[in-house]
């Protein structure tokens, strides 16, 4: 034989010689072997009555339940009703059958709503405002805009600001909710003949504005949109 197999043989030997001091020998670490009929019983409930989570795809498909800790009810509206007030009972009355309801975030979207109300009713956008208004206050706001659009008139609206956006009523009848909302607003308006002439409002001044609006919603529908049902102003 020449030197390259006696080489070959002689690692050969050496890896055998390794592995066997290596395989079979134990530890005291190992795993006990796997119980198939135990891991049955505990699935059953059958071991000690205790619920027992198993590694693996079993516990991933268990859905984690919420670490936020719960709200106590006297702070669940707080910043957003008083204690003990008609609107408190009434936002109680919808977080029942909508336990998804967040006055903080309907707020923050109906000041949205609030402002794209109203430059789409300046512009004439009709299409904006048939998916945020309800069919009848669609009906009002369209009267008005045919009649600018009779006499040739357009309007110009700009917002400076939304200084505050508070619920001031609700009110809930079988599955439908109904949010009032005041809203204290800075902006400018004004409306120009075809002439250009201004025949309402002042481009250069910024007018203090309060409107008192609506908002209503079947909760129980999938449609998580409110649209706008009433309109009103305060002064």
């Amino acid at each position: 034989m020449d030197i390259y197999t006696i080489i070959f043989l002689a690692l050969a030997v050496f890896i055998f010689l390794r592995l066997r001091n290596v395989l079979g020998q134990r530890t005291g670490n190992e795993r006990p072997p796997f119980d198939r009929a135990a891991a049955r019983d505990v699935l059953q409930g059958k071991q000690d009555n205790n619920v027992v989570p198993l590694p693996g795809s079993l516990i991933d498909q268990t859905p984690l339940a919420p670490t936020a800790d719960v709200v106590p009810p006297s702070d669940r509206w707080k910043g957003i009703a008083e204690p003990g007030s008609d609107l408190e009972h009434a936002l109680n009355a919808i977080a029942t059958q909508d336990s998804s309801f967040d006055p903080h975030h309907f707020l923050s979207g109906a000041k949205g709503a609030y402002e794209m109300i109203v430059l789409a009713f300046a512009n004439g956008d009709r299409r904006a405002l048939k998916d945020l208004l309800s069919s009848e206050v669609y009906e009002s706001f369209e009267t008005v805009i045919k009649d600018r659009e009779k006499h040739e008139q357009k309007t110009e609206t700009r917002f400076v600001s939304i200084e505050k956006a508070e619920l001031v009523g609700a009110e809930v009848r079988d599955r439908a909710a109904q949010l009032t909302v005041r809203f204290v607003s800075q902006m400018i308006s004004a409306t120009r003949d075809k002439a250009g002439a201004v025949v309402d409002g002042n481009p250069d001044q910024v007018a203090d504005i309060t409107d008192v609006w609506t908002f209503a919603r079947d909760i129980g529908s999938r449609d998580p949109n409110w649209k706008l049902v009433g309109t009103g102003s305060s002064h």
